[in-house]
């Protein structure tokens, strides 16, 4: 189960494999530099970070990871959440922040939650990954405009209403600079997908910096020079309480990185018609964030964009994605000192686009059109996700689709008194059904439909309030009942109780095998007693008559199984 997928592949390796792996190593390290610093310095922190975390967390994702072809690194999708916990608790407090993420991905992968992240609904998904966008694109405005402002406001609509201010301030270098990274990229893209056009925009730009001496804003002018090496491994240092600040952030950082690299590693599954292990995947992701973290990194997950590259480069190991973190340390060896030219605009520009492709804008609208319910959880993680905090609106968007959830079962689930009057209805298309049975009178029935949960609770309590007296047994059949809660269990101890009062005796039929290994670790087991719990309905009604002292009637020809087991007795 826990084997890396790179292990796998080595054990066939070939050299005509490793040429292939080459190439889209190759490629796709040079397609990561620009974005791993972009992402560092949208996230308000050094652009080396970006590189740091795509060098180190990009190397063990791939050599540890459960995808042949999943390439990992700095995404858009921490950059809210990285800006948030490097203003409020500085470069350690990040640290902190992705230790901790790191080790909740390893324990979600150990006890095999892979199956269960992809649970999270799509409109949250969608809805926070928009608003993160939105995000995205709002906070490069002043780079992009190259606007003369001291400080940007964190709060969504103070921040553009400090940029309407200041627009008098804007540098029409920089405009121009940001205009034509956008209109280049986009024109090499429609030329030719393989061409990296956003390096390929980066080094025009910064060229067109250094030689013409352009007054803009550079990663030099604001950061300094790049180091040329991989820091040495640390420690960071804060204190407890700003640790336990630091949790939820650091929740969130990992519901994030376990949902992205899920969704990058299926989607890569899609492309070469393979399937990743997907538990292993997030003990590799939570490995790479602890070792970005000590070396100073970001948060890191499965990106997208650069799988997708990677796939259509020609990569098809895990090597792929080792060579593209190694190609990144050569370049930082290489050509650090030139990063000092690189415009801020440029980079600003870089993020728009990615900022529109985050946005899933025909996915957006497309959502629009489903049930209302849905939309209210889109448009209220949308909202939340830009207005007030990330880590909010991913845990009340994941309520509400809950609670909504819960709310649709319980109006499939569905309690019935079916009595001797249904009897005399036509025929029924269905052999099992109440309707064509002779219940004796001193009998009455309760058939359970859907799953039997609290949600269900109120409309079993309304049902039992309608049973008259007089009877002497009372049927509940489950067949339709697939599983069964606490709350369930509660429900079915209060009717026992119920029939106990009535002089009545309370009997299980057609119990499948989740409800009846349920109830046999209940008390309810030892109380209704193993012999009035049946597989049958048929048999159920027998037991009743023979307690009556009625003659038994034997099963209807046509009559089809209910559960596996006719009856279970111990």
């Amino acid at each position: 189960m826990f084997v890396p997928k790179s292990i796998i592949c080595l054990r066939e390796y070939n050299r005509q494999t490793f040429a292939h792996d080459l190439v889209a190593g190759l490629t796709v390290g040079v397609v990561a530099l620009p974005l791993a610093m972009a992402f560092a310095i949208a996230s308000g922190v050094p652009p080396e970070r970006g590189i740091f975390t795509a060098i180190v967390a990009g190397f063990l994702i791939s050599a540890l990871g459960g995808s042949r072809v999943q390439i990992g690194g700095p995404t858009g999708a921490f950059v809210v959440l990285v800006g948030s916990i490097a203003a409020q608790h500085g470069i350690d407090g990040l640290v902190v922040a992705t230790l901790l993420a790191g080790a909740l991905l390893i324990v979600l992968g150990l006890a095999r939650f892979g199956a269960m992240i992809k649970f999270i609904p799509y409109p949250v998904i969608t809805g926070f990954t928009a608003g993160i966008a939105v995000i995205i694109f709002s906070s490069q405005i002043r780079d992009f405009f190259g606007l003369q402002l001291p400080q940007v406001p964190a709060e969504f609509f103070e921040k553009w209403e400090v940029y309407f201010a200041h627009l008098s301030t804007t540098n029409l270098n920089a405009l121009g600079i940001g205009v034509g990274t956008v209109l280049l990229i986009l024109l090499l893209r429609r030329i030719s997908p393989r061409i990296p056009g956003m390096l390929v925009a980066l080094i025009a730009t910064a060229a067109a910096v250094a030689i013409f001496r352009l007054p803009v804003e550079t990663i030099g002018t604001r950061f300094g020079d790049l180091p040329r090496t991989l820091p040495l491994p640390s420690w960071p240092k804060v204190d407890f309480k700003t640790f336990r600040e630091l949790i939820s952030p650091a929740f969130t950082i990992g519901l994030l990185a376990a949902i992205e690299s899920l969704l990058s590693a299926t989607v890569a599954d899609g492309m070469i018609g393979g399937r990743h292990k997907s538990n292993m995947e997030l003990v590799a992701q939570g490995v790479a964030n602890i070792g970005s973290a000590l070396f100073g990194g970001m948060p890191a997950t499965g990106a997208i964009a650069r799988t997708a590259t990677n796939v259509k480069s020609g990569g098809r190991t895990p090597v792929a994605g080792m060579i593209h973190a190694l190609t990144l340390v050569v370049i930082l060896l290489a050509f650090a000192p030139l990063a000092r030219f690189i415009p801020l605009a440029a980079l600003a520009g870089i993020l728009m686009i990615v900022a529109y492709n985050m946005s899933e804008i025909d996915q957006f609208r497309a959502l629009l059109r489903t049930p209302r319910s849905d939309v209210v959880v889109l448009l209220s993680t949308f909202a939340l996700t830009v207005v007030i905090d990330l880590t909010v609106a991913v845990q009340v968007g994941v309520v509400m689709a809950a609670l909504l959830f819960i709310k649709r079962m319980s109006e499939i689930a569905n309690v019935g008194v079916l009595t001797r009057e249904f009897r005399e209805e036509e025929e029924s298309p269905d052999p099992n059904a109440t309707a064509v049975r002779t219940i004796p009178p001193q009998v009455a029935v309760f058939e359970v439909s859907g799953p039997f949960f609290f949600g269900a609770a109120e409309a079993f309590r309304d049902t039992m309030r309608t049973l008259r007296a007089g009877y002497k047994f009372l049927i509940v059949r489950m067949r339709q009942v697939p599983v069964i809660d606490a709350t369930g269990l509660h429900l079915l101890d209060e009717l026992h109780k119920q029939c106990r009062r009535d002089g009545a005796t309370l009997i299980l039929s057609g119990v499948h095998a989740q409800p009846l290994f349920a109830i046999q670790k209940s008390e309810l087991w030892d109380r209704v007693g193993s012999e009035n719990v049946f597989g049958s309905f048929d048999d159920a009604l027998n037991h009743a008559r023979e307690k009556l002292g009625l003659p038994a009637i034997p099963r209807p020809a046509d009559s089809e199984p209910e559960v596996a087991r006719e009856r279970r007795t111990e």
